[in-house]
């Protein structure tokens, strides 16, 4: 039955969701090439929630393996690569927005200043994360 899902357990969209993005991990690499314009594995691995670089590793291998993300020859060390979001990863942008207004509004949360921005000017809000990412993958 999980060969008829691309591997999936079911063909419930919400189901599909989780299983590319069910971990923290995953969205808060999100989250730093979303909002922090992080690229590289370095960079990464400086967010504030501390994640162990075996977890990096995998969780990068598993945003490629679902088209999310993509890497790119870094132009400064050829040894490197780099990190970007594709378009199917830029499209959820508007997903990580939803989540961060919800967990504002149940939870006592930080980074109140960027809250209040997605509350106010949301739309502006997200296109100005989308004018970002047209331009990194052009340069």
């Amino acid at each position: 039955m999980a060969k008829q899902y691309g591997g999936r357990r079911s063909g419930c969209p919400l189901n599909a969701s989780v299983e590319m993005l069910g971990d923290r991990w995953s969205l808060l690499i999100i989250r730093d090439m979303m909002l922090r314009g992080a690229k590289s594995y370095k960079e990464f691995l400086a967010c504030s929630e501390g994640i162990a670089t075996n977890i990096l590793a995998d969780r990068l291998r598993r945003l490629i393996s679902y088209g999310i993300i993509i890497t790119k020859p870094d132009p400064s060390d050829g040894r490197k690569v780099t990190y970007l979001l594709t378009r199917k990863g830029i499209d959820l942008a508007p997903v990580l927005t939803e989540m961060v207004l919800w967990a504002s509004a149940h939870e006592e949360t930080g980074n109140q200043a960027l809250v209040t921005l997605m509350q106010k000017e949301k739309e502006k809000f997200l296109a100005a994360i989308r004018q970002r990412w047209e331009h990194s993958i052009r340069t």
